[in-house]
């Protein structure tokens, strides 16, 4: 392994979550030189989860590289337990990466590419390597609702510290895992909660812990819920919902509301793609690659994990099934022969 401090290495990975960091221990078991860099901290997109938010994944399957995450009930993991996993994997493996660096622009040459960054103190710097391993993630930045007033202080997209929300009234948006567990532990903390979806029926994919307190809680009458509406208005202290149902949809109701929690998902932030010249498709700018090696049409570019997916609107790329990624991009920079195809995921936790 070269001096990580070397402005020129074989491989730039670009994001260090699970899958960026299980890439960097497969390059790093086959002694290919590597830079990591990562805008944030490592796991980021997992420390921005609320507290104590738990996986639906079991724990063998957020494993990384073989190594098991330690528990002394078998409960799958929490947000918390997964991170300090994260540090204790990069510890042992002794992974160099840099932290709070964000790459702002790239440039392109015979002999691969160049990565010019910052960090958070200011300072520039240029990195040259041979490959880019693009492992950037799929959540940079929640979806706009794009409506009046969905930029009020009161309108957030993260539910973050529980305590804040009792005795307030909160209006969930939204009808998936994020958006059920945040009107469960609202209503936990003491919160009037109201949800407004604009499906006819919640995602037949909620946690299966969550659905029958959920629908337990609506029965009672502690849950109100509002089934095939949007919102259109948002003020200071009230929502304006709008029916999307049997085409009625001047049917218009106002909740009361002191706070809003807007959990319609998120987008990715394919911007690195595009400075590359990875060919983009479609309306949820899926990246060109090949499947075998995870390159992309920009020979020496590979994607890894969910980034690989684009914006989802229901999640099909997760940890779970990304480790493949880490092996074939792995491989594929040291000249081997791509893995065989994993064995297909009966059923699909994440």
């Amino acid at each position: 392994m070269t001096d990580q401090n070397d402005s020129r290495t074989s491989t730039i990975i670009i994001g260090a979550g699970p899958i960026g960091l299980e890439t960097a221990l497969r390059l790093a078991q086959r002694r290919i030189d590597y830079l990591h860099i990562e805008a944030g901290q490592i796991g980021q997109v997992i420390a921005d989860f609320p507290p104590l938010t738990q996986f639906f994944s079991s724990n063998e399957r957020i494993a990384i590289a073989g190594v098991p995450i330690p528990s002394a009930t078998q409960a799958k993991c929490r947000r918390e337990e997964y991170l300090a996993y994260l540090r204790a994997v990069a510890d042992q493996f002794d992974l160099h990466i840099k932290t709070y660096e964000r790459v702002i622009d790239t440039d392109q040459s015979i002999d691969g590419f160049a990565l010019h960054t910052r960090k958070r103190s200011g300072e520039s710097r240029t990195y040259r390597a041979r490959y880019i391993v693009l492992a950037t993630g799929g959540t940079a930045s929640p979806r706009a609702l794009n409506v009046p007033g969905d930029d009020l202080a009161h309108v957030t997209h993260d539910l973050g510290e529980i305590h804040q929300y009792w005795r307030e009234r909160v209006l969930i948006i939204g009808g998936k895992n994020s958006a059920v567990e945040a009107a469960i532990r609202c209503h936990s903390a003491g919160a009037k909660v109201t949800i407004s979806y604009r499906g006819s029926e919640f995602s037949p994919r909620i946690k299966y812990w969550l659905r029958p307190e959920l629908d337990m809680l609506i029965r009672k009458g502690a849950i109100d819920l509002r089934l095939n509406t949007i919102p259109t208005r948002i003020t200071p202290t009230h929502v304006t919902l709008a029916s999307t149902g049997d085409g009625h949809r001047d049917e218009i109701v106002e909740i009361e509301a002191d706070r809003v929690l807007a959990m319609i998902g998120y987008r990715a932030d394919m911007s690195l793609c595009r400075m590359l010249g990875v060919t983009l498709n479609g309306e949820a700018e899926v990246p060109s690659f090949d499947e075998d090696t995870m390159e992309t049409n920009v020979p020496g570019v590979y994607v890894a994990g969910t980034v690989s997916a684009g914006t989802q609107s229901g999640f099909q790329v997760y940890i779970e099934n990304s480790h493949i990624h880490a092996d074939r991009i792995a491989r594929a920079i040291a000249g081997e022969a791509p893995p065989p195809p994993p064995k297909p995921v009966i059923l699909a936790e994440s």
